[in-house]
């Protein structure tokens, strides 16, 4: 078909803010003065964000509160693991390991003897080619060329000759072979989440509401109709996933899930099993995947006959939840990529949930991307550049 509780101050830098109550750790922080006002342009800001700011107030300061990352396309596609009997409950966690704050900064005096990580990424399968850096700013998103993304810090996305890009109360959109650009003035406060499927151009807002364009990929003339609504979400939307069977998956700040039908633009199911605010989405199969500030990931199945979703697992961690991809490693066997609050990207295998390995920053994540298909290559953007990894073919048993 078709983050973070924690008193941690990338949870307020991300959203504008959590859905809940600020923890023992952020009681003594201050709100932002500035962000109340809807003009922070600090990013990161070093004061709470404690909710999302009004549209109004949004749209007054022009797009300068704080950023936020979603997702809204899987880049998971290809074979899958085949399913046994007792699939939907062969799905486990296992347990961390931790890189050493000391020797990130070059101040580590134990070496060896280090009870932590002294090393950029743990688990075998995979190597770290490199690490850019000359970015200045944090890298928030990012592109690989042929593939169809959302590029974070601004939402945007290609399908045929268009970029469509989502900004406080306005979606852009240019066509490359003509040069010609139009102005989608429809959106109420920030674009959080873009989509594309089919003929549809698909945005979620900041008041709740995902609005659908129809239009032509392959016409280069202003041809997007007037816009459908498709309301239900008492508060922003904040990650989009299209699926098979024309159906649409949101995640919002209002903790839910709801199903959409493209072909009648209804909704179909609302799912209500997360508590915080559901940070990204990722459809695989016959499942969808989804992770939320509430420390969970979860999984979900069709269950009925007319395709209502159940949750078959939850897998849970002791940090905030805010990115999800999806690829196949060198030997074709499905991973997931999902990246915490606590500046890293755990690497699991599907469907078990056993962990292959982990991939350290810095500073918090913001961007995942993965390469073209059959390239085993897949990054990571932070706080001090981006790296650059790549799965490993399995070594070849010798013969006599």
């Amino acid at each position: 078909m078709m983050c973070f509780h924690g008193g941690n101050r990338r949870v307020y830098n991300r959203l504008g803010g959590p859905s809940t109550a600020p923890t023992d750790s952020s009681k003594n922080q201050k709100v932002c003065y500035h962000w109340r006002a809807g003009k922070c342009n600090r990013y990161p800001c070093r004061f709470l964000h404690d909710e999302l700011p009004d549209p109004s107030a949004a749209a007054a300061a022009n797009g300068s509160g704080a950023r936020k990352r979603s997702s809204d396309d899987s880049g998971f596609s290809g074979p899958v693991a085949k399913r046994g009997p007792n699939y939907k409950n062969t799905w486990v966690r296992k347990t961390d390991q931790k890189v050493c704050s000391y020797w990130m900064q070059g101040q580590c005096t134990h070496g060896d003897k280090c009870k932590f990580l002294h090393s950029w990424s743990s688990g075998e399968g995979f190597a770290l080619l490199n690490h850019l850096d000359g970015h200045q700013e944090f890298v928030t998103g990012i592109c690989c060329p042929g593939r169809k993304r959302c590029i974070r810090g601004v939402e945007m996305v290609l399908e045929g000759t268009w970029v469509f890009v989502g900004i406080p109360n306005v979606v852009k959109a240019w066509n490359t072979q003509t040069n010609s650009d139009f102005t989608l003035s429809d959106p109420v406060g920030q674009v959080y989440a873009m989509a594309t499927s089919h003929d549809l151009l698909l945005a979620g807002s900041q008041d709740g509401t995902i609005l659908a364009w129809k239009f032509n990929a392959l016409i280069t003339n202003n041809n997007f109709e007037a816009p459908a609504s498709l309301k239900g979400h008492t508060r922003a939307v904040v990650s989009l996933a299209a699926g098979a069977e024309n159906r649409l998956c949101s995640g919002s700040v209002d903790h839910s899930i709801k199903v959409w039908s493209l072909d009648t633009l209804q909704c179909l199911q609302t799912l209500t099993k997360h508590t915080d605010v559901v940070m990204s989405l990722l459809c695989w199969e016959d499942f969808l995947l989804s992770c939320s500030l509430d420390q969970t990931i979860k999984v979900w199945w069709i269950a009925t006959e007319n395709g209502g979703l159940e949750v078959t697992h939850t897998h849970s961690d002791e940090h905030g939840l805010l990115i999800l991809r999806g690829m196949h490693d060198m030997e074709s066997k499905p991973v997931l990529l999902c990246a915490c609050n606590d500046n890293s990207v755990r690497l699991y295998d599907l469907p078990s949930f056993s962990e292959r390995g982990k991939i350290f920053a810095k500073q918090d994540i913001r961007g995942i991307e993965v390469g073209p298909h059959g390239s085993g290559l897949f990054f990571t953007g932070d706080g001090t550049g981006f790296k650059v990894c790549k799965w490993t073919e399995a070594e070849a048993i010798a013969t006599s």
